[in-house]
């Protein structure tokens, strides 16, 4: 019997451990994604390719831990259309305490199918800020703050004739984000008079009053606590219902790859700006130095990334002409000196183009001056300083090469009458004269024509 106990003791632990490790085979399986700066096209790619993956993967739920001042409205459609496409519920979770889901988070927190908040954690201020004019006033909220409280229309006439194009451009703007958050607010049944303050107001919300406005559905402390809360919850998906099991769910976080990281470093406007300019720098080093190859491999490479990354950001392309013309005037002082005239105007169309090269205020976006002065000052520098070695090399004498030859001394080896043999620079020479000359007599070289010299008798003697 005793045997028996202790045969049994033993297959205890590794059954334990069995039973143990299969449980949570069976139990659902949340992915976690991590979105925290600007919303760009490398956040937006890390997203997509993380809810398709948990789709495959048959993740029971999807959260997106969120940290954003916003971003690029291009990248925040891709990113709420695959969350509205998912079959699997989405889940976005502004975390940590002290994060925010400002302007484009707003949108993707509305559209999520859960929205949840940490205490300390702000959303809101959703006004299309790109297309604001730079120092401008900000337009009027438009009168009907209730679009849905029945009245008399306003008709078209009793608006300003004289309202300048900025403002019909931004009320275009204001009115489409307005009616795309309020049709995400129905879809969710989430707070649709507040969203629609959120971007004609700019107004934000901390997680406790959100939470009381029913513009999110769940403040929680941290994951453990969300997923604890959102366990039993019925969520409508295309028309089914779904409960969720979070009770016992294995968390599976997916940390942004080599791609995505790639992509969200050549996405910032700072970097593409650089890569930008260190692309025409090589290119044009090449094409004045034919057969250096590195200057143009590496020009092209930075040049070809910058314009990936270019083309997914709001360019002004007046800006973009302005620093390529500014750079051409650089470098063209250094070939056609004009006393600085053209290195000065380099400088300052380089300096206004690069505050007019990304035209947008959403926050994370845009070229500080911290950045463009010193590549400006670095530029401006590298121009004088080769002017000034070209006006040097222009004043110093000939020491190579054909014209170097000219005026050089030398001396006749024999005698002639109007052609023969001269010592020049410790070399051999045919010469002509239109003199005779005797034996030891000091020439001074008047022309070449390729090996014959023309001389003439040195007065001077030296």
């Amino acid at each position: 019997m005793a045997n028996l106990l202790r045969f049994l003791s033993r297959l205890a632990l590794p059954a334990c451990l069995i039973l143990g490790l299969a449980a949570p085979a069976g139990a659902a399986m949340v992915r976690v994604l991590t979105v925290q700066g600007a919303i760009s096209p490398g956040s937006a790619d890390y997203l997509l390719r993380g809810i398709d993956k948990a789709i495959e993967d048959q993740a029971h739920l999807i959260v997106i831990e969120m940290d954003t001042p916003g971003g690029l409205d291009t990248a925040m459609r891709d990113i709420i259309k695959a969350i509205l496409a998912s079959k699997v519920p989405v889940a976005t979770y502004v975390s940590p305490k002290g994060a925010r889901a400002a302007s484009a988070g707003t949108y993707i927190l509305y559209a999520s199918h859960i929205a949840a908040m940490a205490p300390a954690t702000n959303l809101g201020a959703a006004t299309p800020v790109e297309l604001v004019p730079a120092g401008g006033d900000k337009p009027a909220p438009d009168k009907p703050t209730q679009p849905d409280k029945p009245g008399p229309a306003q008709p078209e006439a009793a608006k300003p004739a004289d309202a300048p194009p900025g403002d019909a451009k931004m009320r275009k703007a204001v009115h489409d984000a307005a009616a795309y958050i309020r049709g995400l607010a129905e879809l969710r049944e989430r707070n649709v008079e507040w969203a629609e303050r959120a971007v004609r107001e700019a107004v934000s919300l901390p997680a406790s009053e959100a939470l009381e406005l029913k513009v999110i559905d769940l403040v929680a402390t941290d994951l453990d606590d969300l997923l604890r809360q959102a366990n039993g919850r019925v969520i409508k998906m295309n028309g089914d219902t779904v409960t969720l099991d979070t009770a016992n769910a294995v968390i599976e976080r997916v940390m942004p790859d080599w791609r995505s990281r790639l992509l969200a470093v050549i996405g910032d406007p700072g970097i593409a700006y650089i890569l930008m300019l260190l692309g025409i720098y090589g290119l044009i080093y090449e094409f004045s130095n034919p057969g250096m190859l590195f200057p143009g491999v590496v020009g092209g490479i930075c040049l070809l990334l910058a314009l990936f990354a270019l083309q997914v950001m709001p360019i002004n392309y007046v800006g973009l002409a302005l620093i390529i013309l500014g750079i051409v005037l650089m470098i063209s002082e250094a070939f056609m000196p004009s006393f600085g005239a053209l290195g000065v105007g380099g400088l300052i169309a380089f300096v206004i183009g690069s505050v007019m090269l990304i035209d947008t205020d959403v926050p994370g976006y845009g070229i500080p001056w911290a950045l463009i002065v010193p590549v400006a000052v670095t530029s401006g520098l590298f121009s004088f300083f080769v002017v000034g070695m070209a006006i040097k090399a222009r004043a110093r004498p000939v020491v190579t090469g054909a014209e170097q030859m000219i005026g050089a001394p030398g001396e006749i080896l024999d005698d002639m009458e109007h052609e023969g043999w001269a010592r020049i620079h410790g070399e051999q020479w045919r010469v002509r004269s239109s003199v005779p000359l005797k034996r030891g007599s000091t020439i001074r070289v008047r022309a070449r024509h390729d090996l014959i010299l023309d001389v003439e008798p040195n007065q001077d003697g030296s």
